[in-house]
């Protein structure tokens, strides 16, 4: 087990360092899970050489300077292993592997890093963009009702936080914060958000405030967006919450539903974390399309 997070060298103004895209590390060893209902989730069903393909991935980053790696876990349900045949208890060992191997990786790499358990939104888990969209027409009751029993099993593993992550919808992140509630593991609520609102339109303002005074909570912020959104929102978090912001982008392309491939062009400029962090970012990194490269470049720009 890592120690606590985060580290009080945070709290004195270091950041560190997240990693990039899961897909970009499976990519880049010939593994495609983007037509997949699990999608990063899919190597944790197929065996042995999944999961390896899970470790090495994560090692790619830990190389390029990440010092925290974020688990297979983002668009796992319990329902999504039930349409792939596995039970309940076989997907409980599969939410839990999603941290051992993660946890594996940080041991074999010998560096001290630290690992999040992501929890993805529901729209996440439909597997048709609705996570850019939110309004699922569930109620709060009915999310956190959804996302407890993943919470339960992805803490039962023991992970150093919790990432909630790309959440589009203030009532599912009301939800998040409820369904981790007593879990004994500190988390971070990092919101995706388009044109300096959450995805279903709310304002970052009250999207933050949800969380500000609450102690489990570390940073809140974005990911899973386009990266010149980060600044402001790193600006607004800060301000709303008092605390540390959590901040990692896309690349800057975005994703075509209805085709299933990405459009775009990539406009990551790892600059810009120095400008994140100067503005109260403690927890830095990048989403889909920025890769073990990318977050190389990141980590040198935040040590130079």
């Amino acid at each position: 087990m890592s120690p606590a997070f985060p580290p009080p060298s945070v709290r004195d103004g270091r950041a560190l360092v997240l990693d990039g895209g899961l897909s970009n590390g499976l990519a880049d060893q010939g593994l495609d899970v983007s037509g997949d209902g699990l999608w990063t989730a899919r190597p944790l069903a197929d065996g042995p050489g999944g999961r390896d393909a899970l470790v090495a991935a994560h090692a790619a980053y830990l190389r390029a300077g990440a010092e925290v790696v974020t688990t297979a876990s983002y668009q796992a349900s319990f329902e999504g292993f039930a349409r792939a045949g596995f039970g309940r208890g076989a997907a409980e060992r599969l939410f839990g592997d999603s941290v051992r191997l993660a946890r594996r990786a940080v041991a074999d790499s010998g560096w001290r890093a630290y690992v999040a358990a992501s929890v993805g939104p529901y729209g996440a888990v439909l597997a048709d963009g609705s996570e850019y969209r939110g309004r699922y027409g569930l109620g709060v009751a009915e999310l956190t009702r959804f996302h407890r029993p993943r919470v339960e099993a992805l803490v039962a593993a023991g992970p150093d936080v919790l990432a909630l992550e790309t959440v589009p919808d203030v009532r599912e992140a009301e939800a998040l914060l409820r369904a981790v509630e007593a879990c004994g593991v500190p988390v971070w609520l990092s919101y995706t958000v388009a044109d300096g609102r959450t995805r279903a339109g709310q304002p970052l303002a009250e999207a933050f405030a949800l969380a500000a005074g609450v102690e489990q909570v570390v940073a809140v912020g974005v990911n899973c967006c386009d990266p010149r959104e980060a600044l402001p929102a790193v600006e607004v978090a800060v301000a709303v919450t008092g605390g540390p912001a959590v901040v990692y982008p896309n690349s800057g392309e975005t994703w075509d539903v209805a085709g299933r491939r990405w459009r775009g062009r990539a406009r990551a400029d790892a600059g810009a974390a120095v400008a994140w962090r100067a503005a109260g970012a403690r927890l830095i990194g990048g989403c889909c399309r920025v890769g073990p490269a990318d977050i190389a470049a990141l980590a040198g720009s935040l040590t130079a």
